[in-house]
């Protein structure tokens, strides 16, 4: 393959001794120089004025990196992170995609005494108005919040449920990552292959509870890849038990299988003042249309959610876990 015919990504390695370095993936993988983060690296860019991909080329080293090796010794990082955890946010859209009404729909529709939901509502002013013209806003999508960056998790290391969930349910979508420059600007690195899980059975109980259904962790593939978001993207989101397939799906992403240009989510995301503060990292979920939940799966401990698609060339793969029980005791003062 040529270097055209092959996405640039960028990895995050953290070797057995805690040495963190940062990895450009053409045709081949180089461990840049200088630098041991993204974040750091997204800074400098931004500083000198060039785009990410030429900042780590003029970065790159003589030594190469077996991403997949790395991946199996659990030595890669999430596409992104920060030193600060609460310097990162974890947030998303929903309704996003062709098709990802129908599931949320039928959650609640027994309880609109057959009239259109609230979410069918929201869906189909994404459909009229989710893809304005260049430098116009269009129509205002769901947004919701997960936490910040201590619920972040890496390729292969669990995503813990709390005690008191009703469901761990995978979410195969895209995540946008994006890093707040000194004047306020939003840059987007790129974007990742994530699994936003959510306990959909709270949501499904009562849609108000929404917000309290993405309180929870998220994992966030290896690689980032850089440039322009692919308008097709086509993956298999799959869960294993005890080593065999209990359920397997397609899912399809990027724009073209989208109700909203990524533009519109970023603006209606990044409108708010808050979200612009410099130095701030920010993982914005894009949404999805395919959910084991929507086939009756019910997870369980062990369980292996395994996401992969092209261009990306790493899977995410993490195991569900449900954390023990904490009380929660409120002390007087």
């Amino acid at each position: 393959m040529t270097r055209s015919a092959i996405p640039a990504r960028l990895v995050q390695q953290r070797l057995p001794d805690g040495t963190r370095r940062v990895i450009l993936a053409e045709e081949v993988a180089h461990v840049l120089t200088g630098v041991a983060s993204t974040r750091d690296l997204a800074l400098a860019a931004i500083a000198d004025g060039v785009s990410l991909l030429d900042a780590a080329r003029a970065r790159r080293g003589d030594e190469t990196v077996d991403l997949a090796a790395a991946l199996a010794a659990g030595e890669l990082l999430p596409a992104i992170d920060h030193p600060d955890s609460a310097r990162l946010m974890l947030a998303g859209t929903g309704l996003t995609h062709l098709g990802s009404a129908a599931g949320r729909d039928a959650m609640h529709k027994a309880a609109a005494s057959g009239q259109q939901t609230d979410s069918m509502r929201l869906f189909l002013e994404g459909m009229e108005g989710g893809r304005p013209a260049a430098g116009q806003a269009g129509a205002q999508p769901e947004w919701f919040y997960k936490g910040d960056g201590q619920s972040l998790v890496a390729p292969g290391a669990p995503l813990t449920s709390p005690a008191f969930a009703q469901d761990g349910g995978e979410e195969p979508e895209l995540a946008g990552i994006y890093l707040i420059g000194d004047d306020g600007t939003p840059f987007r690195l790129g974007i990742a292959l994530a699994n936003e899980f959510s306990d959909h059975v709270t949501e499904r109980h009562n849609y108000l509870w929404l917000a309290h259904s993405k309180l929870r962790q998220a994992a966030l593939g290896a690689e980032l890849l850089l440039g322009e978001p692919p308008a097709d993207i086509q993956g298999t989101s799959r869960i294993e038990r005890d080593g065999a397939v209990l359920w397997e799906k397609p899912f399809l992403t990027g724009e073209a299988n989208m109700s909203h240009s990524l533009a519109n989510l970023e603006h209606h995301h990044f409108k708010y003042a808050a979200f612009r503060r410099p130095g701030d990292i920010h993982v914005h979920f894009f949404g999805t249309a395919t959910l084991s939940c929507a086939d009756a799966v019910q997870t369980q401990t062990g369980d292996v959610f395994a996401i992969e698609a092209a261009p990306f060339t790493l899977p995410l793969r993490n195991p569900l876990a449900i954390a023990p029980a904490a009380p929660v005791a409120v002390a007087p003062l």
